[in-house]
């Protein structure tokens, strides 16, 4: 057990901090010393860092709360989720040292650019993982039709999903708004609807952000269709979408 004062050194979170977060029920102490000091546990500590990482990516405290409360909530798939959320966010601010340094080299007549700015990729990546953290009707359809497959059958349904995957890759040099490429998207979108859950273009141009994130999701299918495949079906996705 640590004091707040060892753990408030340990994280660099104030002791304040940490009262408050006991104060609005976001992080309770394990225990009390005799003198009424506040003891925390590896337990606490593990819930600390989850608390710490969301803070990072700029969650709101009462949203923080609700996914970490959550009985259903998965740290090993928010965890992933933060990792691409994160790494957008690094992209995000390497593009705007790559603004700033070419504004400093050429002046800010010469260089027009706002792209970098745009923060839109991250906002929508950030909503659908907010999304699948609490429980959307999606989650729970895929969790119903779960229950009655095998695991034998769940790993030929994922693999029938990388097979459409390797079709994208075989693909991925040509237009993501084409023929081929939208056909893909709609065998996608059909299968997902068909074996997992009801994929609207919503919840499908979700689906691409994630796969584009730079986490597992984009490790696995450039990993089996080749590099750049992730990006390629997200990039189709958005045009099938209207994005």
């Amino acid at each position: 057990m640590r004091t707040v004062h060892e753990v408030s050194r340990l994280t660099g979170v104030s002791i304040r901090t940490l009262q408050y977060y006991d104060r609005i029920g976001l992080l309770h102490p394990a225990g009390h010393t005799e003198s009424g000091y506040r003891l925390y546990d590896d337990a606490s500590l593990e819930k600390l860092q989850q608390i710490l990482l969301f803070r990072a990516l700029e969650f709101p405290l009462k949203d923080i709360r609700r996914i970490v409360d959550s009985p259903d909530f998965d740290k090993s798939k928010a965890l992933e989720q933060q990792i691409a959320l994160l790494t957008l966010k690094k992209q995000h601010i390497e593009n705007l040292i790559d603004l700033a340094r070419g504004l400093k080299a050429m002046g800010v007549d010469h260089i027009m650019d706002f792209e970098p700015f745009d923060t839109s990729k991250i906002d929508e990546y950030a909503a659908r993982a907010k999304a699948s953290w609490g429980k959307t009707p999606e989650y729970r359809e895929y969790e119903q039709r779960a229950k009655g497959r095998t695991a034998r059958e769940n790993a030929m349904l994922s693999r029938q999903m990388m097979d459409i995957f390797t079709e994208f890759g075989a693909c991925r040099e040509d237009d993501p708004s084409g023929d081929v490429a939208q056909a893909l998207v709609k065998k996608l979108q059909g299968f997902i609807t068909e074996h997992l859950y009801t994929c609207s273009d919503e919840t499908l141009y979700g689906l691409g952000m994630m796969y584009a994130g730079g986490g597992d999701f984009t490790a696995s299918i450039d990993k089996h269709a080749g590099k750049g495949t992730a990006e390629f079906a997200y990039r189709a996705i958005k045009a099938h979408c209207g994005k």
